[in-house]
């Protein structure tokens, strides 16, 4: 699994009727590509993936398979408040052709560090697929610890962290301890400069929506050495971005993929739509 350079965790298209969009899916995934992303994340927190009945889920996953199999990496979101549910997901990520699995501590029973630990060892022992683990406890509601990380980073099916705890010293201390065959991959949409600057190569950005051509251009500037180009572009898209960090994150993702250029439509209830006044602020940003 390569998950070096830009993974865009995709917004998940719907149609008039609040359904699916698939041809707009298909149409998103192959832009994205043509940008040079060097994966999709199916099923993440900027996908609603927690609006999906279990037939959606399948098209989503199957539709950006479909468009994206060979072409790009492949990862799965498998989050959810069930150990036994994640290991389902993974094992249906698998059959259709994903590469890798992004896992977070479960939601809501804010399980201790041990029952952190129990949690990913079970779903790395069950699936064969490597994992991404994901540290966002702003979302989760508890924070996947250093001596966690590094328990947990011995195991041969788990492959990193994506780390948006936006505590950067905490992303640092990571890349500090240079776990092998582990990434400590950017997942805050503010501090890609740094993660890349100590070390890191991968970042999975809901902003890539907006920005994927920008994000692949940092990335190989940073990867090159070139920091005043880097700052430059993360200069130019910075307000758009410090924007969808302070509020209506994924309507904002929305409402700017491919910087406004395509309509996925609206948010799922129980994410609202911003106003139209609130649109018109954000893409202003955006040009």
């Amino acid at each position: 699994m390569n998950i070096n350079g830009i993974l865009v965790p995709i917004v998940t298209p719907f149609d008039k009727n609040g359904d699916i969009d698939t041809v707009v899916l298909t149409n998103i995934v192959n832009s994205f590509i043509e940008k040079g992303v060097a994966g999709i994340v199916a099923c993440g927190t900027t996908g609603e993936y927690y609006t999906f009945s279990p037939e959606e889920r399948e098209l989503v996953l199957s539709t950006i398979a479909k468009a994206a199999k060979g072409k790009v990496t492949l990862i799965a979101g498998v989050n959810s408040l069930s150990t036994e549910h994640s290991i389902e997901l993974a094992n249906q990520a698998k059959q259709l052709g994903y590469d890798g699995l992004m896992l977070s501590a479960n939601p809501y029973s804010l399980p201790s560090q041990e029952g952190i630990i129990a949690h990913f060892e079970k779903v790395a022992d069950a699936s064969s697929l490597p994992i991404i683990m994901y540290n966002f406890p702003d979302r989760v509601g508890v924070s996947i610890e250093f001596e966690t990380v590094a328990h947990l980073a011995k195991h041969p099916n788990i492959a990193g962290i994506k780390e948006s705890s936006g505590d950067f010293s905490h992303a640092l201390l990571m890349m500090q301890a240079n776990f092998e065959n582990f990434e400590v991959v950017c997942g805050c949409d503010d501090q890609p400069v740094d993660f890349f600057f100590w070390g890191s190569k991968s970042w999975i950005a809901g902003a890539a929506n907006v920005f994927p051509e920008e994000q692949v251009k940092l990335f190989n500037a940073a990867q090159e050495g070139d920091w005043e180009l880097a700052k430059q572009i993360m200069s130019d898209i910075y307000p758009a971005i410090h924007s969808m960090e302070s509020g209506n994150y994924n309507q904002k993702a929305k409402a700017g993929c491919l910087k406004g250029t395509v309509d996925v439509g609206n948010v799922r209830i129980p994410l609202v739509p911003m106003t139209q006044e609130e649109t018109e602020e954000f893409l202003s940003l955006l040009s």
